[in-house]
């Protein structure tokens, strides 16, 4: 479900009041495919609830380029939704998750396998709450930019 920052804040605290494991990652998630999928059914086996940091189309222009992303932030939020793993999905606009990871004060971050420990935005904030930085593996062969380099040369 797609939610507001001040509204999650609210929810991650009651949820912290419970007892339950807030997990939180972040992407672009522009045209979703199996590695993306296989990513988040993981990443939410680290806790009981799983929020995704959804960058906003100028947020992904920034970091990708002009030319995307190919699918609008909110037809994004609309499919990253529908996946069963996903509980909350919330849209961040800078050119990294750390003020959403400060305020949401998640006991995980987790990131792709693309990344180490060292490289991941907000990994200090969550450590220093106690909590914990999970690198998942990448799954072979899946990714974005192929998806749409395959698609781009089918039309040539």
């Amino acid at each position: 479900m797609l939610i507001s920052r001040s509204i999650l804040a609210q929810v991650c605290q009651e949820l912290r009041l419970a007892g339950k494991k807030i997990v939180f990652t972040n992407g672009c998630f522009d045209i979703l495919h199996a590695g993306h999928v296989t990513y988040l059914d993981t990443a939410k086996r680290l806790g009981d609830v799983l929020i995704i940091g959804l960058n906003t189309d100028d947020s992904v222009r920034r970091l990708k380029g002009e030319h995307r992303p190919v699918n609008s932030e909110n037809d994004r939020a609309v499919v990253i939704s529908a996946l069963k793993s996903v509980d909350y999905v919330v849209l961040f606009d800078e050119d990294t998750p750390l003020e959403l990871i400060t305020l949401l004060k998640p006991n995980v971050i987790a990131k792709g396998g693309d990344y180490t420990p060292e490289t991941i935005v907000g990994a200090d904030v969550v450590r220093q709450q106690g909590g914990e930085v999970v690198v998942i593996p990448l799954v072979a062969g899946k990714s974005t930019t192929a998806i749409i380099q395959k698609a781009q040369s089918n039309c040539t």
